[in-house]
């Protein structure tokens, strides 16, 4: 696509995600309530949408609970400020093998389940956004294996397509585009897609500015993306995304630092990268207007 500006610029919170982060800042909300309460406060601060996992409360490790999922998505209905849900679809294709010379049987924490279950509280929840994994790769986090296969994706591709919801096609390397475009070309998603350019996340696309760029010349013109970085790259990926002419992410789940040495809330990067937009000369849009950009319809929970 043509590198141009982008001077409508809308904004994702990621507020917590599925990592190991929990322990290591008290500012990761656990709770449905602690997630939803710092989503509101994400939307007050300039999110456009915001992106959701949930936790189990206790330990603060990644869960796939629909009730949970239900409170997060109904707490977050009832405020008083607007703001475009965005679920994960992203839990419950984790391979973790056993040691390098017995490989097999998989360890007992793996967590692999069938298409119509990965996409369960999308139907439950109905949110306007979900994202899909679109591939399977290593990660570092856990020695383990991000299991996304062609079948898999077509499936819920085609379950999330038929329920109404926007997929998020998250491309965390240029083969991921690749197999979002054959998605497209097979009917399993709509065109014109959504994607969201996943960088520095190992062991996917580094993020350098040539990979990036690299990445952003794979996404059809039509299309609508957004990029993030991981970590202290995550403002420079701001500017870097607006000036490509893509939208930003930020937020918990990629980074959890202000500044070196002060930890982070979610409303202070929504903040942060509300002025990166602005000085770069342009506008930070507001939930229904990413509606209407995207074809979103706000809906209560069925």
């Amino acid at each position: 696509m043509p590198l141009a500006m982008n001077r409508e610029v809308f904004i994702t919170c990621a507020v917590t995600g599925g990592g190991g982060t929990q322990d290591r800042s008290p500012h990761v909300p656990r709770s449905p309530k602690q997630i939803a309460d710092s989503a509101i406060a994400a939307a007050k601060a300039g999110a456009a949408v915001v992106h959701c996992h949930v936790r189990d409360p206790e330990t603060g490790v990644a869960a796939r609970d629909l009730k949970l999922y239900r409170e997060v998505t109904d707490r977050i209905r009832d405020a008083e400020v607007d703001v475009v849900l965005n679920l994960t679809a992203g839990m419950g294709g984790d391979v973790i093998f056993g040691s390098p010379e017995n490989p097999l049987p998989l360890s007992d924490t793996t967590d692999m389940v069938g298409a119509a279950e990965r996409v369960a509280h999308v139907a439950e929840c109905r949110p306007e956004i979900c994202t899909l994994d679109c591939g399977t790769m290593n990660f570092a986090e856990a020695d383990y294996v991000m299991t996304n296969t062609p079948g898999m994706l077509t499936a819920m591709g085609k379950m999330m397509t038929e329920l109404g919801v926007k997929p998020e096609i998250e491309a965390f390397d240029t083969g991921h585009l690749w197999y979002a475009k054959q998605l497209v070309k097979d009917g399993a998603l709509d065109s014109p897609a959504l994607v969201q350019l996943c960088m520095g996340v190992p062991w996917g696309a580094p993020d350098d500015l040539n990979t990036f760029m690299a990445m952003v010349n794979n996404v059809p013109e039509d299309w609508t993306f957004s990029a993030f970085a991981l970590g202290r790259n995550q403002m420079p990926f701001v500017a870097a995304a607006v000036l490509a002419g893509g939208n930003v992410r930020v937020g918990l789940e990629d980074n959890l630092m202000l500044d070196k040495g002060v930890l982070a809330k979610n409303e202070q990067l929504v903040e942060r990268a509300g002025e990166i937009i602005e000085r770069l000369g342009a506008r930070v849009i507001g939930p229904q207007e990413v509606r209407e950009k995207l074809g979103l319809t706000k809906r209560a929970p069925v």
